[in-house]
């Protein structure tokens, strides 16, 4: 597998690259990207035949869009896939307002979620007024679940924008897909549940799915990849180190799902670990690779914030692994025995 083999996503004739880049970094998720330093990372991604790119208005609050369309602009904008994203609307941010910290130095915006068909047209416009593009190749639509899913106290079920997207989102997105102005639809979340009952409802072409079909999670292998399958649902595996756990491994402070690993995590990742080091497979390529088993995946997107990252994650996954390593996983019960290996 090359970082730049081509896979299919929707109807009109588009293709992502295997390996993606999303746009967290440049909106300064944890701490700060350069200006140069996200130019180098794009110029790199590229020279490795990335072709695919992903962001979104909350992203720093519209600084990744606006640092990545200049960017990308600097190339043939027929050669390459960007994806943004609806559902968040940004405002200006008042003393006392909630806001997403995860994002360093970021513009003083925050965000409420608004899916009507207005709103959605709305942030079309402001994607592509940041980005400096003419068009979105996909439009995700983002957190219908409002985010709760990666929360203590979420209950699956729990249905949050639900009727409204299917009532307001998915009409106004589907007529831009019938016109040709975007070349496909679909939803980005951090939970398989929704998305399962999405595919069953409209007629959608990708699900970005964050940190739910990695090598510590497969609980979406059971029923959203078949019904994706089924459906023609092509999959973006976003979150492929679980918010770091899986790049760093279980070190002292290791993140997982955007919080601290709790000891139980840190444990099944040491055993990973431990098959890893057996075999001589790095855990972060272990990673990378794993859910392209599935033939419903068709490109991974992980975040960089160096020309190193870059290169790491080239390498990870383009690295040979060999087939006694799942085996050995699936053997050791680290990952599910009907789990689909590369």
């Amino acid at each position: 597998m090359r970082a730049g083999d081509k896979e299919k996503i929707g109807p009109h004739g588009l293709e992502v690259t295997r390996l993606g880049l999303g746009g967290t970094t440049f909106g300064n998720m944890y701490s700060v990207l350069s200006e140069q330093e996200g130019l180098d990372v794009l110029d790199a991604a590229f020279a490795a035949g990335v072709r695919y790119f992903d962001t979104a208005p909350l992203y720093g609050y519209g600084l990744s869009e606006t640092r990545l369309g200049p960017g990308l602009a600097r190339y043939n904008r027929d050669e390459i896939v960007l994806s943004s994203k609806v559902g968040y609307t940004l405002v200006e941010r008042k003393p006392g307002d909630d806001y997403v910290d995860l994002f360093v130095d970021a513009p003083e915006m925050t965000s409420y979620f608004d899916f009507s068909r207005d709103a959605v047209l709305r942030s079309i416009e402001g994607s592509l007024e940041r980005l400096k593009m003419d068009r979105l190749d996909i439009v995700l639509i983002h957190d219908p679940d409002e985010a709760r899913s990666i929360e203590p106290d979420w209950t699956p079920g729990e249905r949050g924008y639900f009727d409204q997207v299917m009532a307001e989102t998915y009409p106004a997105l589907d007529e831009l897909r019938q016109q040709k102005v975007i070349k496909a639809l679909g939803l980005g979340m951090n939970q398989w549940q929704m998305l399962a009952d999405f595919a069953r409802a409209g007629d959608f072409d990708a699900f970005l799915l964050a940190g739910r079909y990695t090598l510590l999670e497969q609980e979406s292998l059971r029923e959203l990849l078949p019904l994706c399958s089924e459906k023609g649902v092509r999959i973006v595996i976003g979150g492929p180190y679980n918010s770091g756990i899986l790049a760093t491994g279980a070190v002292e402070g290791a993140y997982y799902n955007y919080a601290p690993a709790a000891e139980d995590v840190l444990e099944k990742v040491r055993r990973i670990e431990a098959v890893c080091a057996r075999h001589e497979v790095p855990l972060s390529a272990a990673s990378l690779q794993f859910p392209f088993g599935h033939p419903a995946v068709a490109t991974v997107i992980p975040g960089a914030r160096t020309v190193a990252e870059v290169a790491a994650n080239v390498d990870c996954l383009e690295r040979a692994i060999p087939a006694d390593y799942w085996a050995e996983l699936k053997q050791e019960g680290l990952i599910d025995a009907e789990a689909p290996t590369p």
